[in-house]
């Protein structure tokens, strides 16, 4: 079993460049099957879950060339009855492959998608829409079977903003017959930089970033080279590990719009916030002030995936905060491996109050998911004496090269198949 080994209470001093963000590229990824062609996308992070993608690409025929942060895709020829099922059961991302397989092949049979379990995460509102542009579905043999005999533009109202069903339409409406308005879309960024990649490719669409997004069907696709946003979770992540431990940082390749609520609330708790001309610097206060009623939402609220590292930080910051989880409800899952290491924190229904401590002491903890274990690991920088940090492989799904970052920044942490034995 991999883990981490974290010799913690050092402060973080440095600078580090932001890698593309796992969120916007596996959609654009999915989104390359649309085009009969080549194409090319970089700043593509080298993380478990971009190498699962690749994965399904190669099963269904698609020639893959990936090398540094530069991923080329050839999907002249794709075959869809061989795709790896076993990478699809890795990852719920693979949903995202169903708009694109619909409207490129007018069929897909894809087995219940993977992931972390933060939650149950339903695809029926993904299935629902599809099946307002003409999609039959229905479940065989424990799979999703979907047929068309061709994607028609609808008007589809979304009864929540779902970042992976907004994408899933944007896809399939770019292959549909007329024009396809999605209405209470997500506004995240990752989905502003698809339809960024659509329109490179040469898709017509508009309104991304804003609640009403169309997009008109049918339209000439080409050749296309696109760079993938840097990451705002990891970029939060970062500051968050530099503001629990101490410290300054400045994140290279970050932009203030994706952040911030974040930001704001790093500010809140008492660190010195300012943008540069290359990014962001933080500088941590001696001791973190609680905040009240922090409210986990879709963007530009603050992020849930920014949930678990912020609950970490707050553990030992002075006062009583409160954070209330509206999105996944097993988010709160690593408040129990905290109070191993002697967070105060008490959880009932969707709300954790965490009452800081002066100090979390190290000790063996196991990640359950991707951004709870990237928690574990900033409660081990900042805790006294040695954590162990297990099941790395959920990091992993999401940050490129945690060790090496946090290395550079003054941490003392090593990867290890079996850190006991280290």
């Amino acid at each position: 079993m991999s883990s981490y080994l974290i010799s913690g209470g050092r402060p973080l001093n440095g600078q580090l460049h932001v890698h593309g963000s796992k969120n916007a590229a596996l959609p654009i990824i999915a989104a390359s099957l649309l085009y009969q062609g080549v194409t090319v996308i970089r700043g593509c992070p080298d993380i478990l879950d971009v190498r699962y993608m690749i994965k399904i690409l190669r099963s269904i025929g698609c020639g893959v060339v990936y090398q540094d942060d530069m991923l080329q895709i050839d999907a002249s020829e794709i075959c869809l009855e061989n795709i790896s099922r076993e990478c699809i059961g890795k990852m719920r991302s693979s949903i995202l492959l169903l708009g694109a397989a619909l409207g490129r092949c007018r069929h897909m049979t894809l087995d219940y998608p993977g992931g972390c379990t933060i939650g149950a995460r339903p695809v029926d509102i993904h299935l629902k829409a599809l099946e307002q542009m003409g999609v039959h579905i229905e479940e065989v043999d424990g799979a999703i079977h979907c047929e068309t005999e061709g994607l028609s533009g609808a008007r589809i109202v979304l009864p929540y903003p779902s970042v992976g069903a907004t994408e899933n339409l944007m896809m399939a409406g770019a292959m549909a017959e007329g024009i396809t308005w999605i209405q209470n879309a997500a506004k995240e960024p990752e989905v502003s930089d698809l339809a960024g990649f659509l329109s490179a490719m040469g898709v017509s669409i508009y309104g991304a970033g804003t609640d009403r997004i169309g997009i008109l069907g049918k339209c000439s696709l080409h050749h296309t080279e696109y760079r993938v946003m840097s990451d705002r979770i990891v970029a939060g992540t970062y500051l968050l590990a530099v503001a629990g431990t101490g410290g300054e940082i400045e994140l290279l390749n970050v932009a203030e719009q994706h952040m911030h609520c974040l930001l704001h609330l790093c500010e809140a708790m008492g660190c010195e916030v300012r943008m540069t001309e290359k990014g962001v610097r933080l500088k941590s206060a001696r001791r973190l002030f609680a905040v009240e009623d922090i409210h986990t939402q879709p963007f530009p609220g603050f992020p849930t995936d920014m949930q678990s590292q912020l609950m970490a930080v707050l553990a030992t910051a002075r006062g009583e905060s409160v954070i209330y989880e509206h999105i996944f409800e097993n988010r709160f899952r690593t408040a129990g491996e905290l109070q191993k290491m002697g967070a105060d924190i008490q959880i009932k229904n969707n709300r954790a109050v965490i009452r800081g401590v002066r100090k979390l002491k190290g000790c063996h903890v196991s990640a359950r998911d991707l951004r709870g274990g990237a928690a574990l690991v900033i409660a081990g920088l900042m805790a006294e004496g040695d954590t162990i940090v297990e099941n790395s492989i959920f990091v992993e799904r999401g940050y490129q090269d945690i060790c090496k970052d946090l290395t550079q920044l003054g941490a003392e942490i090593r990867h290890s198949r079996d850190a006991r034995e280290g």
